[in-house]
C-alpha cells in the first residue's frame, strides 16, 4: 500500500526538517508512487540513465564504483530517508551505482518533472541544495577518514556514523541497530583489507566496546566508540527530507 507524504513515518523524526502543508501537498503530487527491492537488485547502475529519481522509505542499500580491474570501491551507504538519482537527474547518468542490501521500500520521483520542483516550490529547491551539500560533506568525512586514520580508527568512525545516524532514525533498541551490511562492504568502504577489518572487529569486541553480529550492531561503550573514531560529540546534522 503506497504511504501517503501526509503520513509518511520520516516527518515524524527529529532528524528531518519540518515541511509545511503545501510542500507536502506538492511532494504528494511529485511522488508517482513506490516500489519495493529485494537484497541484491541494482536499483542506479554506473554510467546509465535513469527517468526516475528516488527517497528511500525503508531498508538499506549501498553506493559503489566498480574500477577497471574489477575491484569495487564503496563511495556510501543509503539509509532511510536517503535521496538518490540526482547524479543522473543534472549529469544525465550516474557515476556510481546504487544497489539494495535489504529489501527496500523506495518512493519513486519522475525526474522529467524536477524543474517544476525549481520554479513552483524555490525553498524545496534549496533543500535539494542542502541534501546535495550534505553528501558532499559527509563523503569529504569519509576521505579524511580513509586517508588519515589508522584501522582502529577506520573502523571505530565508521560504525559510530552508522550507530548514530540509525539511532536518530529510531532504529535503536537498547543500544542495539540494524547492520544488515557484509565485513567485505565495511572494508570496501574504508580502504582495508577483510583480514584487517576482522581483526579489528574482533579487537573492539575484546575490549567491549562493540558486538557486530546477525546483522546486528551492539554498541557497550558509545562514548570510547566515538572517541576513537575521532567523533566524540559529533551529531547527525538535522536535514531536508525530500
Amino acid at each position: 500500500m503506497k504511504t501517503n507524504c501526509e503520513n509518511c513515518p520520516l516527518r515524524q523524526l527529529e532528524v528531518f526538517e519540518d515541511m509545511t502543508n503545501d510542500e507536502v501537498q506538492f511532494m504528494s503530487k511529485f511522488k508517482t508512487g513506490e516500489f519495493v527491492a529485494q537484497p541484491g537488485t541494482e536499483l542506479l547502475a554506473e554510467g546509465a540513465s535513469s527517468s526516475h529519481l528516488y527517497t528511500a522509505l525503508e531498508g538499506m542499500g549501498l553506493r559503489y564504483k566498480t574500477l577497471e580491474d574489477g575491484n569495487r570501491q564503496v563511495v556510501g551507504f543509503v539509509l532511510p530517508g536517503d535521496f538518490i538519482g540526482l547524479q543522473s537527474g543534472v549529469m544525465h547518468e550516474m557515476k556510481h551505482s546504487v544497489e539494495a542490501t535489504t529489501q527496500m521500500t523506495m518512493c519513486v520521483f519522475n525526474r522529467s518533472e524536477l524543474w517544476d520542483l525549481f520554479k513552483q516550490q524555490p525553498r524545496r529547491a534549496f533543500d535539494l541544495t542542502h541534501v546535495a551539500a550534505t553528501e558532499e560533506f559527509l563523503l569529504g568525512e569519509m576521505l579524511a577518514a580513509v586517508g588519515q586514520m589508522d584501522g582502529i580508527a577506520k573502523i571505530s568512525w565508521v560504525l559510530n556514523r552508522f550507530y548514530k545516524r540509525l539511532t536518530a532514525l529510531g532504529l535503536n533498541e537498547n543500544d542495539q541497530v540494524p547492520l544488515p551490511y557484509r565485513q567485505q562492504d565495511i572494508a570496501d568502504a574504508m580502504g582495508l583489507s577483510l583480514v584487517h577489518t576482522n581483526k579489528t572487529l574482533a579487537k573492539l569486541r575484546g575490549q567491549g566496546v562493540v558486538t557486530w553480529s546477525d546483522d546486528t550492531l551492539t554498541v557497550h561503550r558509545p562514548d570510547t566508540l566515538a572517541e576513537l573514531g575521532f567523533a566524540k560529540g559529533i551529531m547527525p546534522v538535522r536535514r531536508p527530507l525530500i
